[in-house]
């Protein structure tokens, strides 16, 4: 198949790609990098800015690009807004990418209308980015994700392509429950690839003894994505247990830096409020990194895993994330078990090429 993957999150499109091509397959990724993280593509959609020389700028090298965009067996959108443009001047080149390609599909790996929709009713899930059992979480990040989504018009882009697409791809367990109550018979789960032959393992470090601890900041989200939370508990647990960790913290650095101070890490502090591994914590589980974030039963439910639970899962609370890394540090034996588990689980589950033919049967249907 010839096959377009357009946009870009956390590297998905690109490790897809790549397990794709294996297979045989023709595959360009068109996509931004995902901003400053630079994930490789192979036509650049990345705008410098929103001034208007950029702005004119960028317009000109999608309108040069959007004749390469013609004549594929499958376009995959990473997200409704697939492009750093305005939803109104998203619509039209939907339209063309629908009318000039054989099929298109939708991704729900992010923010978008129905995971808004869904963490907002307070019921389908007990905690999420957007709720705490039938509390809502109210912060700045959330504010804006409201008014843009399930108010504004890329919420209306969202419905327009959800409705007209040939199928929706959920790469997470919380997204899947977001879109099956409204398109059961076109969405399908499958799960976030991981190309093992790329993750480098992690160093040991024997002239120490202390368990590392890493996590990664990103300061304008640190309140949404719970690392606040985390970071404090971690804190205070080195201030009870100086002798026993140590802190390794990656604020906003680049992609390369940052995988390399996760390699010199035995545990790594994911998001808060998530049931789920994403790519960060995926990798760094590749890698032999012990998790602490989401890892609920429903995340091994959707992947059919009845063995396997390498994820310190922790609630969205201080005490809990505090207890489950006090408890790690008191059992050592425990962080070998759940390296050793983390790996074998990356394996089974999210290789690369063992995830591109899912995908390939699916679009296939």
């Amino acid at each position: 198949m010839k096959i377009l993957l357009l946009g870009e999150y956390s590297n998905v499109h690109h490790t897809l790609a790549q397990g794709l091509r294996e297979l045989g397959h023709t595959v360009v990724v068109a996509s931004d990098g995902d901003g400053w993280k630079d994930y490789p593509r192979d036509i650049d959609l990345c705008r410098r800015s929103t001034g208007k020389l950029d702005t004119l700028d960028f317009l000109r090298r999608v309108a040069l690009a959007l004749p390469r965009m013609k004549g594929y067996d499958v376009v995959q959108l990473i997200n409704p807004v697939f492009m750093e443009l305005r939803p109104e001047r998203l619509f039209p080149i939907y339209k063309f990418l629908a009318s000039h390609n054989k099929s298109i599909f939708l991704g729900a790996f992010g923010m978008d209308y129905y995971w808004v929709k869904a963490g907002l009713d307070c019921e389908t899930f007990r905690y999420s980015d957007f709720n705490i059992g039938h509390e809502l979480r109210h912060n700045k990040d959330n504010d804006n994700f409201v008014a843009e989504w399930l108010t504004g018009k890329k919420g209306e882009l969202n419905r327009y392509i959800a409705e007209g697409c040939d199928g929706i791809v959920s790469g997470l367990y919380e997204y899947d429950a977001s879109y099956r109550p409204d398109y059961p018979d076109k969405t399908r789960f499958i799960p976030l690839p991981i190309n093992l032959g790329e993750v480098s393992p992690r160093m040991p470090h024997p002239e120490t003894d202390r368990v590392r601890f890493f996590i990664g900041i990103q300061r304008n989200r640190s309140a949404y994505k719970g690392t606040d939370i985390m970071y404090q508990s971690l804190v205070r647990l080195a201030r009870q247990y100086p002798d026993r960790i140590e802190i390794v913290k990656a604020e906003s650095v680049p992609f390369a830096q940052y995988s390399r101070m996760m390699n010199q890490c035995d545990v790594l502090l994911d998001q808060l409020y998530s049931y789920t591994p994403a790519m960060n914590a995926l990798l760094a589980m590749a890698k032999g990194l012990v998790v602490v974030g989401g890892g609920e039963e429903e995340n091994y439910a959707i992947l059919g895993e009845k063995e396997l639970r390498p994820i310190v899962n922790v609630q969205p609370m201080a005490e809990d994330v505090y207890a489950k890394m006090e408890q790690l540090i008191l059992h050592p034996d425990d962080i070998a078990r759940r390296s050793a588990e983390s790996i074998e689980y990356v394996r089974r589950h999210h290789d690369h090429i063992k995830v591109a033919q899912q995908y390939v049967d699916f679009w296939s249907r």
